[in-house]
């Protein structure tokens, strides 16, 4: 863990939502409302959280970062960007032909991605995975995984859910991003997820649930997870707003996967700057 304060993870949350906005502005294709919906928790992941070496990606005792949602890997991008996991002018290359920023994040294209995800509801298995095999061989590195809402209508992350708790995997932190939208309507419109926090405590889960944006409380919320080594899985109900930061795409359905335009942008560029 970094020593840095709520205010300077506050700038870069602003910087990443910035850049991925650009990114998807320029490739004219992406998701915007789900990338700005996580970028507090990115920020604060990447920047504080984190032990990771842009020079050795594939440190053997890194973290592991799963973004199970991995359409919204333009804010992921954003941040290995700035870390320099590779040049910062590559970020003006998404879903371009040859680039390693393609519209879902690739291990084997792109330096600091710990697993290729895209197809919904695998990610999180993976995870599991990862953080049985930290266990196994008695490392400390810890696995963070952002799982969307509508992501969880599918089976298979319940069944990733129970396996976690079954192997005592303290070393790994689910992360559900709920913004309450998915691609075809609200998540109670489509599949009602009730509430969460309390069927991951039904799962044997340490269980959190904190505003997503609040990045004191992201922070504070971390610290109890690092104190609390009592061989559970950990879980965060991180309440969100699809689109944060943009006043046009807060809370619209229609900016799940749709790129601004030149007026479009210019406005999201402002109200992001000045924290609208």
């Amino acid at each position: 863990m970094k020593n840095i304060s709520a205010k300077e993870l506050k700038e870069y949350a602003k910087q990443l939502r910035k850049t991925a906005v650009t990114m998807i502005y320029e490739a004219q294709s992406g998701h915007p409302g789900g990338s700005l919906s996580i970028a507090d928790i990115v920020a604060c992941l990447y920047f504080r959280e984190m032990n990771v070496d842009p020079k050795n990606p594939r440190w053997a005792d890194r973290d592991r970062f799963v973004l199970s949602k991995g359409h919204v890997c333009p804010i992921q991008y954003s941040a290995l960007g700035l870390l320099g996991f590779f040049p910062e002018e590559d970020l003006h290359t998404l879903r371009k032909e040859g680039s390693k920023l393609q519209g879902h994040p690739s291990m084997n294209k792109c330096p600091g991605i710990d697993i290729s995800t895209g197809s919904l509801g695998q990610g999180l298995s993976c995870a599991v995975g990862m953080a049985l095999a930290g266990k196994r061989d008695h490392k400390d590195y810890m696995v963070y995984a952002v799982v969307g809402d509508g992501e969880a209508d599918e089976g298979q992350i319940w069944e990733a859910v129970m396996a976690a708790y079954r192997y005592h995997l303290d070393n790994l932190v689910v992360i559900i991003d709920n913004n309450g939208l998915q691609i075809d309507g609200t998540t109670d419109e489509i599949m009602p997820q009730l509430d969460l926090t309390k069927k991951f405590d039904a799962f044997g889960y340490d269980t959190y649930e904190i505003d997503g944006h609040n990045m004191e409380q992201i922070m504070e919320t971390f610290d109890k997870i690092h104190a609390a080594k009592d061989g559970r899985p950990k879980f965060i109900n991180a309440h969100t707003v699809k689109g944060k930061g943009v006043s046009y795409m807060e809370n619209q359905l229609a900016w799940h996967g749709m790129a601004p335009n030149d007026e479009q942008y210019q406005q999201a560029m402002r109200e992001l700057e000045e924290g609208i």
